[in-house]
């Protein structure tokens, strides 16, 4: 999965480029709130401007109706809704779900935001197209001069993009002549445009992206500087078992932080209150601590924390000891000696990964633990990898994002990528 084909390993001058980017960015009031993932998108699409390509831009946005499928349906939520009604009013529900999706859809999930931002950005070289294989798109695409280009509407506005449809595939693979994947945060999904378009496209690459992501995660996973730490933090053990499973195996010391660490608190006999705990991974939580004794593995847990009454943000609270947290309180951070035995281990790394905060990091009043994590991990001189989410949210609102090596583009792919799964967006671009 790593040694793949990139975007300057095809010639592209005349060619249509279709590029999936990750323009699944934050709008509120038809207004762009955070344009970080257009701006990261940019040194692929100037490549290919400035070596003549015509460009075709495509992404998704949020989880809009297929509006543009005919005979869409509702999603879960509505369904379950129409399902809780009389059977005498669930047609007439269906009916107006579906009137709201066509009016609020085309607004709440349109492109042209983002269209109207990479003209401010590139000197107004893109159209917008109003469909994404239909007429107006096909016209745009036909009027394109050498450097220039259009994006296309959201592609899940189609129903056939999650579905993997080779239908939908060939028909985006119809407006082009050579494919760039530059959606990292895409490339664990197999939908049309991150995967099926490849099949029927000769030459699929990956933009600079994704070749950063391959590049410096996979070295880091294959051929770590040591010490090599990693620090896992988040709610759940469930969601990072595959992660703490593969990381076992390569790394000198696991941190775990956040409120998975709770299941583990339980899993070693310590009273934990009411704090958050999968009942159902307490064995596993043991037996991956018994294969970390047993790879040698350094597997830190919390030895304080900020403890509150109830989940809230203004709750009272105070600092206790892991082994005693009292009924009726929950852990929400980890605390004051534990951030200073976490940033000491990090501080002598060589190799440092990081994925979930380590408490309720948007309350300030819990947000001391990631805060602390998120400065060591700046201030220790390794090669450091942030896996998206929550943590690169810290890391830059902190303003130590410069001091890191690497902030992953993905956080549910970097999540995988870690784990060690093949992600299908890049397993399907050409090898060199």
């Amino acid at each position: 999965m790593l040694n793949k084909k990139t975007v300057e390993d095809i010639e592209v001058k005349g060619k249509k480029v279709l590029v999936r980017c990750d323009f699944n960015v934050p709008i509120k009031d038809g207004v762009i709130t955070s344009d970080k993932r257009i701006v990261s998108a940019l040194p692929t699409i100037k490549y290919l401007l400035d070596n003549g390509a015509k460009v075709i831009l495509c992404s998704h946005m949020g989880k809009p109706h297929a509006i543009l499928t005919e005979g869409f349906g509702l999603d879960k939520k509505e369904k379950k809704k129409v399902e809780e009604l009389p059977e005498s009013e669930r047609a007439a529900a269906t009916a107006e779900f579906i009137e709201k999706a066509k009016k609020n859809d085309p607004v709440k999930f349109t492109l042209k935001p983002v269209a109207d931002r990479l003209n401010e950005l590139l000197g107004g070289k893109v159209a917008f197209a109003k469909d994404i294989v239909g007429d107006d798109a096909k016209a745009k695409i036909a009027a394109l001069k050498d450097g220039e280009a259009v994006l296309l509407e959201n592609v899940r506005f189609d129903a056939r993009e999650t579905k993997n449809d080779d239908s939908f595939s060939k028909e985006l693979a119809s407006l082009c002549d050579a494919y760039v994947n530059d959606a990292f945060g895409s490339a664990h999904r197999a939908h049309c445009s991150t995967a099926g378009v490849t099949k029927f496209v000769k030459d699929s690459v990956c933009g600079y992206l994704i070749q950063k992501e391959i590049e410096v995660m996979g070295g880091a996973l294959s051929n770590p500087t040591h010490p090599f730490v990693a620090i896992l933090g988040g709610a759940k053990v469930s969601d990072k078992i595959g992660v703490i499973n593969n990381l076992i195996d390569k790394v000198d010391t696991l941190i775990i932080g956040g409120g998975m660490a709770y299941t583990f608190m339980r899993a070693l006999g310590n009273s934990i209150g009411t704090s958050i705990c999968e009942e159902d991974k307490i064995d596993l939580a043991k037996d991956l601590m018994a294969k970390a004794r047993e790879k040698g593995v350094n597997f830190l847990l919390p030895v304080d924390n900020m403890i509150g009454r109830e989940y809230d943000e203004n709750t009272i609270y105070m600092r206790i000891y892991s082994d005693a947290i009292p009924d009726g309180w929950m852990g929400l951070d980890i605390g004051p000696t534990t951030q200073e035995l976490f940033s000491k281990t990090i501080a002598g790394s060589g190799t440092v990964v990081w994925n979930g905060p380590m408490g309720v990091s948007e309350w300030e009043n819990f947000a001391a633990g990631t805060k602390a994590v998120a400065k060591a991990v700046a201030d220790s001189g390794a090669i450091s990898i942030i896996g998206g989410g929550d943590s690169a949210e810290a890391v830059e609102r902190l303003g130590f994002a410069d001091k890191i090596t690497h902030i992953s583009t993905g956080g549910g792919a970097s999540l995988e990528f870690l784990e060690g799964k093949e992600l299908p967006g890049i397993a399907a671009l050409n090898d060199k």
